[in-house]
């Protein structure tokens, strides 16, 4: 199998904490997703930086990545002997594998279980899979389906690769990073394991209107000079429906108006806010009767 340089791919040291390698994939995700990217190969670097993060931000995994040593991107190369007894199913050929296939289930979330069973049982392998959905879908829920291929055991114990559709409903609520396991929904196991598992990694696509910080959800607001000033009610769109929101008098540029219960959907029922965040705007043309109002909340001004 051909190595990958999944330090390299995430523009991090080798010896980079955890919280650098969740900044560099989150900074480079926004640069690549490919609704937003127009880089013309975002769509590969988008997947190829999904398949690192999900090995190096598992600290088992990425035990396991380090123990293969150091190769060029692209070299061919087999892990050394002993890799699998201690990381992955004692006895696995690498034949026919790729790599995002032998860090799919290994250390962590495999390891644990792989023992489990009858003598010889072999449990087939978890799998980590990126999906983006609109704020809408998070606001409602949505389901997917997913295209995956599997790494699964033969009756010998070989492995193969199977290609398998998975529909997931993603329940309402969802939010950015946040991992959804479909227990059963992964490789097969052999010889008595039980089937593995996949897991969605969740991210929000990027929206027009909407800032995210986890249920709350941030718009900017738009108000003249003089409904900020004396205050006005003006219209704002939420996730649900346009609602009607006071600007008092005196509001000043930056000033965050809350809308409870106008955000996300959260686990344990209710919702998170939605923070309207003034700017003072001047339309390009005052009409006369607009004028008038600007020079009367003047007038009013200390």
């Amino acid at each position: 199998m051909k190595f990958k340089d999944y330090y390299e791919i995430l523009g991090v040291k080798r010896d980079a904490t955890a919280d650098e390698i969740k900044k560099a994939y989150r900074r480079l995700a926004r640069k690549y997703h490919p609704d937003v990217s127009k880089e013309k190969d975002a769509d590969a670097r988008f997947k190829e930086m999904a398949e690192a993060y999900a090995t190096l931000k598992d600290s088992e995994k990425r035990a396991a990545y380090d123990q293969l040593g150091r190769h060029g991107s692209g070299e061919e190369f087999r892990p050394p002997p002993g890799w699998s007894t201690q990381f992955g199913d004692a006895g696995a050929t690498f034949d026919g594998m790729d790599f995002a296939d032998l860090f799919a289930g290994l250390a962590g979330r495999q390891g644990r279980g792989a023992r489990r069973g009858p003598p010889g049982a072999i449990r087939g392998r978890d799998y980590e899979v990126a999906v983006p959905i609109t704020l809408e879908d998070a606001f409602r829920g949505t389901e997917v389906g997913l295209d995956l291929t599997t790494a699964e055991f033969d009756e010998h114990g070989m492995p193969q690769r199977v290609p398998r559709h998975v529909t997931a409903r993603i329940p309402k609520g969802a939010t950015e990073g946040q991992s959804l396991r479909l227990p059963g929904q992964g490789g097969k196991g052999a010889k008595g394991g039980r089937d593995g598992d996949v897991y969605l990694n969740i991210s929000l696509r990027p929206h027009r209107l909407y800032r995210v910080s986890g249920h709350d959800l941030f718009l900017d607001l738009p108000v003249t000079p003089w409904e900020a000033a004396l205050g006005a009610t003006v219209q704002i769109p939420t996730l649900a429906a346009a609602v009607n929101l006071k600007v008092p008098p005196g509001t000043r540029a930056g000033q965050q108006l809350r809308l409870s219960g106008r955000g996300l959907p959260t686990p344990k029922g209710g919702a998170g806010d939605l923070y309207a965040i003034v700017e003072i705007a001047m339309p390009p043309e005052l009409t006369e009767r607009e004028r008038s109002t600007s020079m009367m909340s003047g007038s009013l001004a200390p």
